[in-house]
């Protein structure tokens, strides 16, 4: 019988992508909609706020994770081909280099050049990657993954207060975006940690903490302004 394993280290990179994403989506255009319409009773303006949050939102979130993994990828390229070239001109100073990573991981000097050269026959390069660099498949950075995920995420958590907006009376845009958005921000720092391995109630915590501390400043902003206005 094959033993399949999963580990969750698998899925960080679109999982940390799209959590901050959602996250982001729902804090910035829910404070954005919540200040706006404390500060005027017209719907227009709000729905346009909601909207342009949404839609600005999620391409900075895609341009900033794209040029952010972007450049963790082309260091870690710089790294593997200079590797290259060392495994090609320095073979046998790759090996002992190699072997006294194993020898501090604990085995003998013997055992540790007999792992070094049958894992450099097998795959030298990948070996050096994954035990001198620290680069693994699962670790590799994945812009344009990254990226979209983002977008995704961030529409998605931006849709939230949206519809609020499109379905609901302006009277009860306030409080209707601010509960409905506390809702899931618990649902969605509870569904991360628990992706995550850590505890749900603590990240549901967390990130509703935050999220009704940006709501709260911007209602309270918009109620100033509209009161000036």
């Amino acid at each position: 019988m094959v033993h399949v394993e999963r580990h969750r280290t698998a899925h960080i990179g679109w999982l940390r992508a799209a959590v901050l994403g959602a996250n982001d989506g729902l804090i910035s255009t829910s404070s954005l909609v919540v200040g706006v319409a404390s500060a005027q009773a017209a719907r227009g303006p709000v729905l346009l706020t909601a909207l342009a949050g949404l839609v600005a939102g999620a391409l900075s979130m895609a341009a900033g994770e794209y040029v952010s993994v972007s450049s963790q990828a082309d260091t870690e390229q710089a790294d593997l081909s200079r590797e290259r070239g060392e495994l090609a001109t320095q073979p046998v100073a790759e090996h002992k280099e190699l072997a006294a990573i194993y020898e501090g991981r604990g085995l003998t000097p013997s055992l540790a050049a007999e792992v070094a050269t049958k894992l450099m026959v097998h795959d030298a390069l990948g070996t050096h990657a994954r035990d001198e660099l620290g680069i693994t498949e699962f670790s590799l950075a994945r812009p344009l993954q990254a990226a979209l995920a983002s977008a995704a995420s961030f529409a998605a958590g931006a849709a939230l207060p949206l519809l609020v907006v499109l379905l609901l009376p302006l009277t009860a845009v306030v409080p209707a975006t601010i509960g409905a958005s506390l809702v899931l921000l618990a649902a969605l720092g509870a569904l991360a940690a628990r992706l995550g391995g850590a505890r749900p109630a603590r990240g549901a915590l967390r990130v509703t903490f935050w999220g009704a501390v940006a709501m709260g400043v911007t209602a309270l902003i918009g109620r100033l302004f509209g009161t000036v206005v």
